[in-house]
Parts: C-alpha cells; structure tokens; sequence
C-alpha cells in the first residue's frame, strides 16, 4: 500500500512539472554572405536554465537538445550555404528563469535573465562586436502563459543578436587575446577611461564612446533657460537634436537624457548608472512614438541593433528592456562597453 502512494505521489508531481521548449527555427541567414563560420561558446556556470510557475504546473524551460553547441552551429551552418570570411563567436554568458518578488509589489513576477556576446576571430585576435546584458519581466497577471512568452522572448533574442552580429561595428582598441576570452569583460575595461579615471569631463559626449574614452565632442554645447534647465543642443553656430548626445558633463557631473528629462548618471563600484524604470525609459515623447529611433526592424530587431552597435546614440537606451514594462525604480546601469541600459531586476 504504502509503495502504491510513494507511486502515486511520483505520478502526481511529474504530471504537474512541464517543459516548455526554446525553439531555434527562425532563419539566421547572413544576407550578404560575409560569415563563414559561426562558432559557440556556452560560459555558463550552471547550465539549468530554470523551472517557473505557470497556471496550476510547474514548467522548465529547455533548448530542443543537450548539446547546445551543436544546436546553434548546426542552425548557422543549415541557414547559410553560402560561406564569407569573417568567423564570428557567440558567446552565452547567462541564462536563467526564475520567479521573484520585489520590493512593494502585490505579487511576483516571472523573469529571464540573459546576457550574450559577439566576437569576431581575425588573425588569432577576437574583436568585440556587442552584448546584450538585460532581465525581461513577464507580468503573470496579463501573460496567459509565462513560459511560452519567456522561451518566444529568448529565441527571438538569440535569433535577433545573430543576425546583428554579421554586420560588426568595430571599436579600435577591442580585441582580445585567445587566452583572455573568459575574462574579456576585465580586459577591455582596464581602458574605460570614464570609469577609472576620478573626475569626468566636462563637455558634450556625441555617442558612448567618447564617453567612455574621456573625449567630448568640442563642437558641441548645451544652452540652458532661464530656470537652468538644458533646452537646446549647439553645434558650433546650428542648433542640433537633442538625440545627437550621449550624455553631458558640467561640474564633473553627468547627466542623459531620456523620456521624462534629463536623470544624473550616478557611479558605484560596479559601474555607471541612471536611478529609473521601465516605465520611465520606454515612455512615449511628446511628438508620439518610442522615444529612441524608429523600429524599422521589429521591436526586438531595433532592441538588438542598439546593443550591439556601440557607436550609436540610440545604444543609450530607450529599447534596452522587452517584457513588462514596470514602474519599479533601481539602478539602471549603462553596459561599460556598449553604453546600453542594462536592467538587473
């Protein structure tokens, strides 16, 4: 009898634990043929992505096969026929969900955490081409399914990062040694000059770049009103958009701009960040519309173009983020390589 229960009790949990499958289907070709190779490094600690409440089951989420690596390359090399030149690395540095409960929230939320990075191998050196780093928010009270909406998310992310990977931007200065791969994030950093250095500064920063490299653009200034609030960007004589600056530095102190006005980049020991949320930095501008860019490319599309293109004004963030889109305030970081905000709850 007492086998019997042990038994059924076994039955009952299995039949309450589901799996739900990332798919890798969508097509990755390279349009213009310039990949040769795709090659993938899972850096993961932990390999178990993670299980999440969903209805009355319990689901675990799953790629299609053990043996990621397999998976991915033979995904490029099926989608790509025709081979170019440049080999590119894709590296998963995280993968989690999981379910979490923040601070004065009535319940909580179901969230995956993903980070990726591109690289691309020329003459036994690996050059960064870009890294999305984010957390996206599914709000169980409108998501019919956390699950499948979490797996969609993550496939299209993957999916989308590939195929913004074949076209690089290159920063001079961001190579990396082979036996530097793994820790490629300390190597680069030993030159963030914005970071390291004790005072920012002062001027106008035209993309992240200069930002980071301690180079304002001199040719560009801001003019303030008469209450002392930034109204207007000038280059030289000719007003310009606003859009065209990264950021601004006055005093030592810098400040970006985003959909609700201008919010001081703050620092701490783990880098720059902005005090903000979701709702803030995805809010409408008052002409209509997102407030960073057009999203020609679909919305996950123009979101992984703006993390892998450094040299962007848009990397700065206002597409930075998918999922819910919520209202809780936390620091914001601004990715030390890319520029782009980098939400950790």
């Amino acid at each position: 009898m007492k086998k019997l229960f042990f038994f059924f009790l076994l039955s009952v949990l299995f039949s309450a634990q589901k799996t739900e499958i990332i798919q890798l289907r969508d097509n990755i070709k390279d349009k213009k043929g310039l990949t040769k190779s795709l090659t993938f490094i899972d850096n993961r600690a932990d390999k178990i992505i993670g299980v999440i409440p969903d209805k009355d089951n319990s689901v675990e989420l799953k790629f299609a096969g053990e043996d990621l690596k397999q998976l991915i390359e033979n995904w490029f090399a099926g989608d790509n026929k025709t081979a170019g030149n440049n080999d590119i690395v894709l590296m998963l540095e995280d993968l989690k969900v999981y379910e979490e409960q923040d601070e004065n929230r009535p319940f909580p939320y179901i969230k995956a955490r993903i980070k990726l990075s591109s690289f691309i191998k020329r003459n036994e050196r690996y050059y960064f081409i870009g890294r999305y780093d984010n957390v996206i928010v599914s709000n169980p009270k409108t998501t019919t399914h956390p699950s499948l909406f979490l797996a969609t998310q993550i496939s299209n992310i993957i999916t989308q990062f590939i195929k913004g990977s074949y076209y690089p931007y290159i920063v001079p200065g961001y190579f990396i040694p082979e036996n530097e791969m793994n820790r490629y994030n300390e190597y680069l950093n030993k030159d963030y000059n914005a970071f390291n250095n004790t005072v920012l500064k002062d001027g106008v920063y035209t993309n992240f770049q200069n930002f980071r490299n301690q180079e304002p653009n001199l040719n560009y200034f801001v003019k303030k009103n008469k209450k002392g609030k930034v109204v207007k960007l000038m280059e030289k004589d000719l007003e310009a958009s606003l859009s065209d600056m990264y950021c601004y530095v006055e005093n030592g102190k810098a400040y970006k701009l985003t959909p609700v006005g201008f919010d001081e980049i703050q620092k701490n020991n783990k880098g720059f960040f902005i005090f903000s949320s979701r709702t803030n930095l995805f809010a409408e501008a008052k002409t209509g519309g997102v407030f960073v860019g057009a999203i020609a490319g679909g919305f996950v599309g123009a979101l992984i173009g703006a993390a892998i293109d450094s040299s962007s004004n848009a990397n700065a963030g206002a597409m930075n983020g998918i999922g819910f889109k919520s209202t809780l305030q936390t620091n914001v970081y601004l990715d030390s390589l890319t520029g782009a905000y980098v939400f950790e709850q």
